[in-house]
């Protein structure tokens, strides 16, 4: 069978540029699947903070033309081998790409990620290296997936490349006026029932225009049919059903191993657990508050925003400090809202929480090390990675039982002899209460502790099985393209 050829496109990798999760999978999928005999290669943007001095980073070939507006804009085109064996290239353009140090967050976000998308296309008819299938991720990539489908189809280099699109979060759809649809010359792209008037959602033209589309949970993709999860876009996502499917996010199992973690005081494993108490002492002083083995320890890494479920974490985070001995440690950046109220709740109990405010790789290490309880009550997740970075660590999770999650975390009650954390339905704080003093009832029982902490570590969450499943798509889009 021939060998497949595999082009990933992302707007975050890590190490370049990372906000969440996206920059771990768009590196650690490739990377699974050229284990498998794909020829999977990247290409992502060439933001402002990335430092060619930082990378073994050469150019291309000569500047590319891109046609955009009425006239043409060049862009140049880097290359570098990350993590030894993976092929990756990044479009440096000094307006629109790599004028900005930061990922997302600007008013002229669909304009920078439309133009990027405008020069991939431009840049793949230049590579000594034509992929089978474009595998595009969330809505700042949908361009190509909506460009290919509607005009590639006329170009006898382009027709014959297949797509898959990946939603990874759906609440995030990249609407802009229509008048941006001209600025990337695609002004013929219809306009779809699911886009508000005037409007273009780069999300819903992904989904309708791809060959194939995944989210990143089978949980999630049967959510986001209906008007709870689908963001309005749930009419869309019903038509394309017979197209939709749910693969399970991995973790990348070399790089998140508490065993051989230089961020960690003391390395451990499943076998090794009682050394792990040593991290926890650690991250205590750390965090400045007081070194006590026997007080439970929990601890939150995200993002800050109310998909996340701070909403409900805050007033159930209120209820306990108050009535119990528990000690909690906060990591993450995001809407000021959010960072305003976490600095409120240090400041109501400064001798029990601490939160930093930033992103921090190392200390998200050592916390995911060092707690006892990991937090997670989303209003929704598509998969997640964090739930299951914390089970890797032996830190045990209290998540909402939403997509991915639900997936990835078995609730103790509902499995005794299986159970790898705890899970609750309500989005409402009084359930995330209960479901942490569930957790804090078995904490006082070490021995059932433990034995809950070694089947969490247990659990196989690397990216072999679903790099596997990503090939049979890719094989599938290709059959249904043709």
């Amino acid at each position: 069978m021939k060998k497949l050829k595999v082009l990933i496109l992302a707007a975050e990798a890590t190490p370049f540029a990372k906000v969440g999760g996206l920059a771990d999978i768009a590196v650690a999928l490739p990377r699974a699947l050229r284990a498998v005999d794909v020829d999977a290669r990247l290409l992502i943007p060439r933001y402002g903070n990335i430092r060619s001095e930082d990378y073994d980073f050469h150019r291309v070939g000569r500047p590319i033309p891109v046609p955009i507006g009425p006239n043409e804009s060049r862009v140049h085109l880097l290359e570098t081998t990350l993590q030894e064996d993976l092929p990756t290239y990044l479009i440096w353009h000094d307006k629109y790409v790599s004028s900005c140090r930061e990922i997302y967050g600007f008013n002229n976000d669909p304009q920078r990620f439309t133009f990027f998308s405008r020069a991939v296309i431009e840049v793949l008819k230049t590579l000594d290296w034509k992929p089978d299938v474009i595998h595009a991720h969330d809505w700042h990539t949908a361009p190509v997936v909506a460009w290919l489908n509607f005009y590639g189809r006329h170009d006898p280099f382009y027709r014959d490349i297949a797509t898959l699109y990946t939603i990874h979060n759906l609440a995030y759809q990249g609407l802009a006026g229509r008048l941006l649809l001209p600025f990337a010359r695609m002004k013929e792209l219809p306009h779809l029932p699911v886009e508000p008037p005037g409007k273009v959602s780069w999300m819903a033209q992904g989904i309708a225009h791809a060959d194939l589309v995944n989210t990143v949970s089978p949980t999630y993709a049967r959510e986001i049919l209906a008007p709870e999860a689908g963001m309005g876009l749930e009419q869309l996502l019903v038509e394309r059903a017979e197209r939709l499917s749910g693969v399970l996010n991995g973790i990348d199992t070399e790089l998140w191993n508490p065993d051989t973690d230089a961020a960690l005081p003391q390395p451990f494993n499943a076998e090794t657990l009682s050394m792990r108490s040593v991290n926890k002492a650690a991250l205590q002083r750390e965090s400045g508050l007081q070194a006590r083995k026997n007080v439970p320890l929990l601890g939150v890494v995200s993002r800050l925003d109310r998909f996340k479920g701070l909403d409900i974490l805050f007033p159930a985070l209120r209820q306990l400090l108050d009535g119990k001995e528990l000690q909690v440690v906060i990591l993450g950046t995001g809407e000021s809202e959010y960072e305003t109220r976490l600095r409120d709740l240090q400041e109501q109990f400064p001798a029990q929480v601490r939160v930093f405010i930033k992103f921090d790789e190392r200390l998200a290490r050592r916390m995911y090390g060092g707690i006892d309880l990991f937090l997670m009550p989303s209003l929704f997740e598509a998969c997640g990675l964090s739930q299951m970075i914390a089970m890797r660590y032996g830190a045990v999770p209290v998540v909402r039982a939403t997509g991915g999650l639900v997936d990835t975390v078995l609730d103790l009650d509902a499995q005794p002899q299986h159970g790898t954390g705890f899970t609750f339905a309500s989005f409402e704080a009084a359930a995330l209460e209960k479901a942490i003093t569930r957790a804090l009832a078995l904490y006082s029982q070490p021995q059932r502790w433990v034995a809950l902490q070694q089947r969490g570590m247990k659990m196989n969450f690397s990216w072999e099985s679903s790099a596997r499943t990503y090939v049979d798509l890719y094989r599938r889009a290709l059959a249904i393209h043709r």
